[in-house]
């Protein structure tokens, strides 16, 4: 432990360093509202490094994601507004706070107990409005896959949710009934309201299945980019483009790709 605060101390100093006078030039020109792209870059490129086994790639987007934690605060101590102690020491008090059946007498028996304990804390905090959603806090700008998730998990851990699996695949069905009876009548705006409702309702039944709607479609995307470059490097050995090629013959190299892949995986 000691030798993790030696080493947060020391960043905090070498970022202070670099703001001063006679510091870096881009640091010092940096502000709170240039430094958002630069945080949402960071989080892609870590969860990317989370995805892999390279152990110290995944230390070196930690400490990027973490100097940029670094960076806020120290404009913000510049200001006189809060440091990083301030934070760290908040976090703490929240965590705290929020865990009564760790640091309290309070029991709970499973995970779901858990996260609908932390919705009700978090209703009764100081400074929450009284007509607070339940929904509140999920980020506009979150990508819309992750979006859905994080508002249906929120919702349901005020009971807004359907009781088994079962309702989330009948909503599936019904929400794709909808879709194809939009696209027989060619109404686009109301296929665009069916889909999103679709996808909404697929989303919703990885929850119950305990699948990450984002990491399974981030999975295959892979998957389909990693198939459709094989598909193309044959094709080109054959002397080919495809643009030359019908989509049956495309669609054959794509089978045998796939084939060759699972036989892969099953030994």
């Amino acid at each position: 432990m000691e030798t993790v605060l030696k080493g947060v101390a020391r960043l905090y100093e070498v970022m202070k360093r670099l703001r001063a006078p006679g510091g870096c030039p881009w640091d010092r020109e940096q502000t709170i509202e240039t430094l958002k792209p630069c945080l949402l870059e960071e989080t892609y490129e870590l969860l990317e490094a989370m995805d892999g086994q390279d152990l110290a790639l995944h230390v070196e987007e930690l400490g990027d994601v973490l100097l940029q934690v670094v960076f806020q605060c120290a404009i913000r101590e510049e200001e006189g507004l809060f440091t990083l102690d301030d934070v760290a020491e908040a976090l703490a008090e929240k965590l705290v706070r929020r865990h009564p059946h760790v640091f309290g007498e309070v029991e709970v028996n499973s995970s779901g107990e858990v996260l609908r304990n932390w919705e009700a804390i978090k209703q009764t905090e100081k400074g929450k409005a009284p007509d607070r959603s339940a929904i509140d806090g999920v980020p506009a700008t979150l990508p819309a896959l992750l979006k859905a998730q994080r508002l249906q998990a929120k919702a349901a851990r005020v009971g807004f949710d359907w009781k088994d699996a079962t309702g989330a695949t009948e909503k599936i069905e019904e929400e794709l009934d909808e879709l194809k009876e939009a696209v027989a009548a060619g109404d686009q705006r109301k296929m665009t309201g069916e889909m999103g409702d679709l996808l909404f309702s697929a989303v919703n039944y990885c929850r119950f299945i305990g699948v990450d709607a984002e990491s399974a479609l981030e999975g295959t995307s892979k998957k389909f980019a990693r198939r459709f470059r094989e598909v193309e490097r044959r094709i080109r050995e054959e002397g080919r483009t495809l643009k030359a090629c019908t989509l049956a013959e495309m669609d054959a190299v794509w089978d045998a790709v796939k084939a060759e892949e699972q036989a892969e995986q099953r030994g």
